[in-house]
């Protein structure tokens, strides 16, 4: 999270970093990170947020979700742990760690729809969007064809981080939303 508070600040925005449902309300967007999508839904459960995030999204928060929040905001996740559940927000079918373990980690550039010039785009534990439904615009790609970025409505799900290599386009086009 430190990473994209720091894109963030340089773009100029006060950064909250959301721990309580009550927070929600000093918000104007929101950046669900990358880590270990299971223990982001857990902690959201022990912590009371998990329905003041479905209906914030609902009601039109923008929201940014890096790998594993992708996962969260996806409405179907193919392999969840046991128990797993998303926040909701974009109409897909997410494969978590589709790309492979730790050691299948890459870099690449993409053409994302939106941002001028190529992306640089690291994908750790990476999943992969396997469907975009009804309202759902396919904002990047592999070289393969394999969908990478998607957008609906207020809320981007990308499979890579922008953080790690310091970009702060993807990051405005949340900002772009509020």
């Amino acid at each position: 999270m430190r990473e994209h508070a720091a894109v963030l600040e340089a773009l100029g925005c006060r950064v909250v970093l959301v721990k309580k449902p009550e927070q929600l309300e000093e918000i104007q967007a929101l950046v669900i990170p990358g880590g270990e999508s299971t223990t982001i839904f857990k902690l959201a459960e022990i912590f009371g947020m998990l329905q003041p995030l479905r209906t914030s999204i609902k009601n039109g928060l923008p929201v940014l979700g890096t790998c594993a929040g992708m996962i969260l905001l996806s409405s179907q996740i193919l392999d969840p742990a046991s128990g797993q559940e998303g926040f909701g927000g974009l109409n897909t079918t997410v494969r978590r760690n589709a790309f492979g373990n730790q050691n299948d980690s890459f870099e690449t550039d993409l053409i994302v729809t939106g941002v001028h010039g190529l992306v640089h785009a690291a994908f750790i534990r990476a999943p992969i969007i396997e469907s975009a439904g009804d309202g759902v615009e396919v904002i990047a790609r592999l070289e393969d064809g394999r969908i990478v970025g998607v957008r609906q409505d207020k809320v981007i799900g990308i499979s890579f981080h922008p953080e790690m290599v310091g970009d702060g386009r993807i990051h405005q086009l949340l900002l772009d939303l509020i």
